[in-house]
């Protein structure tokens, strides 16, 4: 019997205000991860890959995803 070695990576998420780096496990959708992490879908926009994407986008393992507060002024 042959014994695999399960090598599990996960999604680097990067938190702005305050910064900070977290390492999730996915695959998990955006609205999911924002709960996991208590966060507010309509106060925070999520990039993954350099590239902006809708809550119901789903994150893989091995991505790289920045969460940003939204900002808005007058």
């Amino acid at each position: 019997m042959r014994l695999g070695v399960l090598i599990r990576t996960t999604m680097k998420v990067l938190l702005r205000n305050p910064r900070r780096e977290v390492d999730v496990v996915g695959p998990v959708r955006v609205i999911a991860l924002l709960d996991r992490l208590a966060l507010n879908r309509e106060s925070h926009l999520v990039i993954a890959n350099g590239v902006l994407v809708p809550g119901d986008t789903l994150l893989e393992d091995g991505d790289t995803v920045e969460i940003r507060p939204v900002i808005s002024g007058g």
